[in-house]
């Protein structure tokens, strides 16, 4: 990879990083979906179907800069499978000439060296893969047997950060070849990183014995700043909840293929708003209010855009939000009302 590039994406990022600190006004992270549609049929995935068709490159465009009117900071697309989207390309472009930064969640499969070159084009910045055993099983093809030679592809040819991510407690038959996994990761100079397997509704399903000690030895392999922002799957990996306040429909936001605004890819519907017609209004409310679901979530990424506000501002129940707003209370005396309670 230049050095040039690796350095250029290293400084968006401390860009975006000290405006997230800086202002709670815009989302930090957004997760948008361009194509419902995946080529495989994982059992425990809930988030893909096998006939929907692409969305239009001209809505997927309009959603983007409307995404950009907000001055969001990451754009990461994910599915279904986004590579099957025909113009994944142009929408990477879209996202990167806003400035940006651009990320996609795959399963590993159409990443052909040409397709690579066309990503480096596109000026993708990082590509996550989950790869969850070593051999296909009934549960899940995304394994490292089929997907290594497109492993090797992206060493040699990717200018963008690769991470492999294994997820433990999916009901793959053997959670040992998470290790192997994370193992072959490095060999290829990638990071790794380990989620928690979660149910229909994003929240913990609990861990064997075994399955928790392969979590941790993988983790405390992984880099230490992923260590630093995922502490919050310790206590759940335990079975314990996890008390946070999750920033999702503001800080985060998860738009469906349908361009709905949803708190993440399990809570579909909810607030369920056109992102067309969202507003910085609606933002603030999902900013304040506490979410009935955050104390058992295993959403990474959500919990990780929840660390950035985690110092600032309590939530409050929707409907003391609602009499509150409703009473014209600013937003400090708000800070200060919960803190005397």
């Amino acid at each position: 990879m230049p050095k040039a590039s690796s350095f250029s994406r290293f400084t968006r990022g401390v860009r975006h990083t000290v405006r997230a600190f800086a202002s709670t006004k815009h989302p930090v992270l957004v997760h948008i979906v361009p194509m419902r549609r995946c080529n495989l049929s994982c059992t425990y995935c809930n988030e893909f179907d096998k006939t929907s068709d692409p969305v239009p490159i001209d809505v997927m465009l309009e959603r983007i800069d409307k995404l950009a009117e907000f001055g969001s900071s990451v754009i990461t697309i994910s599915g279904g499978e986004p590579m099957m989207h025909p113009e994944i390309y142009d929408i990477i472009a879209r996202i990167r000439h806003h400035g940006m930064i651009a990320g996609l969640i795959s399963n590993g499969y159409y990443f052909q060296v040409e397709k690579i070159k066309k990503l480096n084009e596109a000026g993708l910045d990082y590509l996550q893969i989950s790869i969850d055993n070593v051999t296909p099983d009934e549960v899940s093809k995304k394994s490292l047997k089929v997907l290594d030679a497109k492993l090797v592809n992206l060493r040699d040819h990717a200018k963008f950060k690769v991470n492999i991510n294994s997820v433990v407690g999916g009901g793959v038959a053997n959670p040992d070849e998470a290790l192997q996994i994370a193992n072959r990761a490095r060999e290829l100079g990638f990071s790794s990183t380990v989620g928690v397997i979660h149910d229909e509704m994003g929240l913990n399903k609990g861990l064997t014995d075994r399955e928790k000690e392969v979590y941790h030895e993988i983790k405390s392999k992984g880099a230490r700043s992923y260590a630093r922002w995922n502490w919050f799957q310790d206590d759940l990996v335990e079975g314990k909840e996890y008390e946070w306040r999750c920033r999702a429909g503001a800080r985060y936001l998860y738009i469906d293929e349908f361009g709905m605004v949803n708190w993440c890819s399990q809570q579909r519907g909810t607030p369920g708003i056109p992102l067309l017609e969202y507003t910085r209004e609606d933002m603030d409310r999902e900013y304040w209010t506490e979410k009935w679901c955050a104390p058992t979530c295993t959403i990474q990424c959500v919990h990780q855009v929840g660390h950035l506000d985690a110092w600032r501002d309590p939530q409050l129940s929707s409907s003391d939000y609602n009499k509150r707003k409703g009473k014209g209370i600013k937003k400090e005396t708000i800070t200060q009302i919960i803190g005397a309670e």
